[in-house]
């Protein structure tokens, strides 16, 4: 059935309007190559990816961050802030459910007030909710900047850095990304073999040069790149080279959660007993708590945890989600993501911070 929208779907862009965001577009037709390389892996591999003819593979939008991100690169004034919201439809393959649906977005461009923006789209996300019905909803909260920090503090190796930034150490990888890892890894015994101990830059690259041969470019949504990290991965073992202070600090580091405030303060003690260096990224998240509680947002409200994270690649701040219904779905999520502009072109990075909101996720959807 395809997706159509409401009268209170209207209400919904007149809400982002009297805040200031100008109601856009974006061709439903999009080249797939930002989504594959840029994307996190569950949106990857449900992609409709759509010939058109020509060379470059193209597909049908799956969500509005990265077309609007491109949009606002291609009007020539990047570095300036502009708000963006979209209402329409968009498409991802969802096994026993249609593959065309309504999602609501905004996204904000270039404010250099990085924690009041962050604020400011939290607080337009509980409005929304609001306005959309079905009471109020657990919101999940995390920072990737805070994880970002941990990682350089530690000195990790690229390929636990990797883990911790997508999994969170000392979990297992998900059936999800076993699923779309090269099949069998345990039949290339001779190839991780051989990786082993390696230098990772010639190890990475020699991965590389395997797959090109082989005439691989994506496998189950994840690049080449990629994959050659996950068979070092598998080469060195989960956190091998790590040290035991190391392996201690990182499993402290992701049990930390609570409301905010908590969140910090566990955190600066954390950050005192170990010598990390945390005190920049920590300013920063106590300076958006700050802003959020300036906006009325009810902080006890707020299930923030240093192991939460979203599945897009590339969010690089703070990262929230309104849990859905029985099935856990979120029915809001978003978060910072300044380096999006400067992969998709741009000469450095700009700041940008949006949400997406799953209309049929709220009661009473059509």
């Amino acid at each position: 059935m395809r997706a159509r929208t409401t009268s209170r779907d209207a209400d919904l862009l007149a809400l982002f309007q009297r805040h200031g965001y100008a109601i856009g577009d974006v061709p439903i037709l999009q080249p797939a190559e930002p989504f594959i390389e840029l994307s996190g892996e569950d949106i990857r591999r449900r992609l409709f990816l759509v010939s058109d003819g020509g060379t470059e593979e193209t597909c049908l939008r799956p969500e509005f961050t990265i077309p609007a991100a491109r949009a606002h690169l291609a009007n020539g004034h990047a570095g300036e802030p502009a708000a963006h919201a979209f209402l329409g439809p968009v498409f991802r393959q969802r096994p026993g459910a249609s593959g065309e649906f309504l999602q609501a977005s905004v996204e904000s461009f270039g404010r250099t007030d990085i924690e009041a923006a962050d604020a400011e789209i939290l607080a337009l996300a509980i409005e929304a909710e609001a306005l959309l019905g079905g009471g109020e909803r657990p919101i999940r909260f995390g920072d990737v900047g805070l994880t970002a920090a941990l990682i350089e503090a530690l000195e990790l190796p690229a390929p636990v850095a990797r883990r911790v930034r997508q999994n969170g150490f000392s979990q297992p990888v998900s059936e999800t990304a076993k699923a779309a890892a090269p099949s069998g890894l345990a039949a290339y015994q001779g190839v991780l073999g051989a990786l082993k101990g390696a230098d990772p830059a010639e190890a990475r690259a020699f991965v590389k040069d395997l797959l090109s041969i082989a005439g691989i470019k994506a496998v189950g949504g994840r690049t080449a790149a990629e994959i050659a990290d996950r068979f070092l991965e598998k080469a060195s073992g989960d956190g091998a080279g790590l040290s035991s202070e190391q392996t201690a600090i990182l499993r402290r580091f992701k049990a930390v959660s609570g409301d905010p405030d908590a969140m910090a303060a566990d955190l600066r003690v954390l950050n005192e007993d170990a010598g990390l260096n945390l005190d920049a990224a920590l300013d920063r998240f106590e300076t958006r708590t700050g802003f959020m509680a300036a906006r009325g947002i009810d902080l006890a409200r707020i299930e923030a945890s240093t192991a939460f994270a979203r599945n897009l690649d590339y969010y690089s701040g703070c990262v929230f989600e309104f849990a859905g219904a029985a099935d856990e779905r979120p029915a809001i999520a978003g978060g910072r993501y300044d380096g999006l502009l400067r992969r998709l072109g741009a000469g450095a990075d700009i700041p940008a911070v949006g949400c997406s909101i799953w209309l049929e996720r709220f009661a009473g959807a059509a």
